[in-house]
């Protein structure tokens, strides 16, 4: 695509904090932001310098957007794809429909990697009770997930061998759901490919992340070699270079896998959009996620990705607020907040980047 002149618009689906932190690196690189969210109250309306509350299904306020923009980011997966898919007859588009589509369903997810030869751990399509029982026997117990919508633990299930299927299936209220069979697992790595609309390519430093309560709490990165093997590395790398290819991505594209205890790597799910366990690359990397997108939005070379150290990001959940005051004391910490006003028990309010090594 052309070069973005500076101040062109760059429009933002979604108005989350990813949309926010996108948007300052589209500032820092000479661009202004158009958000458009079906939330008004939003992180990334306050930094905009337009937004538009509508929703993403509302085609007459869609033309208007696309009309006021240069490119399209999107901070958030479940923006319908036939509005991605409109919005590319006018502008270029990150990360496209078919990116998007894929990564809105679980069942499509594996499906694809598979396709693409990258292991997976066993799972099922579940429509009703007989489908879910007859996995559940099959994989000895599992993680039930609704194949939409899901994320940080919400929409998913544990469930042992004789679990009731119907009233699992009850408790998640969907008939779309997969049974994943429970992983034995060591770590969970990241890992994080840009590609531009002429299909360079460039991937980031793996990361090393641990969960609390189905949430990321901490990311590390680069990944440790007794953690993340050479040749485990090697295998992600080509597997998330694979993915974006085949998903035809602009953008960024994460993709999150289990280390196994025997030694193997097994993919989970993707994003194609900046990811929560590559923040670190704000001040970490020599392009942050962020500013690689933008980039790639905007038609500009893609800036190179190597580590500037060792990093550990910190996420701060409403209930974690009295170690943002404490960080504030901190030196060599970077606060990145949030701008929201609630602070929710498992609500994400900000993170914190650490040099540590």
């Amino acid at each position: 695509m052309k070069m973005l002149p500076e101040k062109a618009m760059i429009g933002v689906l979604g108005g989350g904090q990813l949309g926010r932190m996108a948007i300052e690196a589209a500032s820092a690189l000479g661009y202004r932001c158009h958000v458009f969210a079906p939330d008004g109250d939003a992180p990334a309306t306050d930094i905009a310098a337009v937004s538009t509350r509508a929703d993403y299904t509302d085609t007459a306020a869609l033309t208007a957007f696309a009309n006021s923009v240069d490119s399209v980011i999107c901070e958030f997966e479940n923006v319908p794809v036939e509005a991605m898919d409109m919005l590319a007859n006018h502008v270029p588009v990150c990360p496209g429909g078919k990116a998007l589509r894929v990564a809105q369903h679980r069942l499509s997810e594996k499906d694809n990697a598979r396709t693409l030869g990258i292991s997976t751990p066993r799972y099922a399509g579940v429509k009703d009770g007989a489908s879910l029982a007859d996995a559940l026997s099959r994989f000895g117990g599992g993680i039930l997930k609704t194949c939409r919508m899901g994320y940080d633990g919400k929409g998913q299930m544990r469930l042992a061998a004789d679990a009731d299927p119907l009233a699992a299936i009850a408790h998640l209220g969907s008939d779309d759901l997969i049974l994943e069979e429970i992983v034995d697992f060591t770590a969970e790595a990241s890992f994080l490919v840009a590609r531009d609309h002429q299909g360079q390519i460039a991937v980031w430093p793996a990361s090393i992340n641990q969960h609390r309560g189905g949430i990321l709490h901490i990311s590390e990165a680069p990944a440790l070699a007794d953690i993340l093997t050479p040749a485990l590395w090697d295998e992600g790398k080509a597997a998330v270079i694979a993915m974006a290819e085949d998903l035809e991505l602009t953008g960024v594209l994460a993709a999150e896998m289990f280390i196994t205890r025997d030694g193997n790597l097994l993919f989970n799910e993707i994003a194609p959009r900046p990811h929560n366990s590559f923040h670190w690359t704000i001040e970490g990397a020599e392009t942050s996620q962020f500013s690689q997108l933008i980039r790639v939005a905007a038609g500009l070379p893609m800036g190179r990705v190597n580590a500037t150290g060792r990093w550990r990001m910190t996420n701060i959940l409403g209930e974690d607020m009295p170690l943002l005051d404490t960080a504030m004391a901190e030196p060599g910490v970077y606060i990145h907040r949030y701008g929201k006003a609630e602070a929710r028990t498992g609500r994400k309010m900000a993170h914190l980047n650490q040099r540590i090594d």
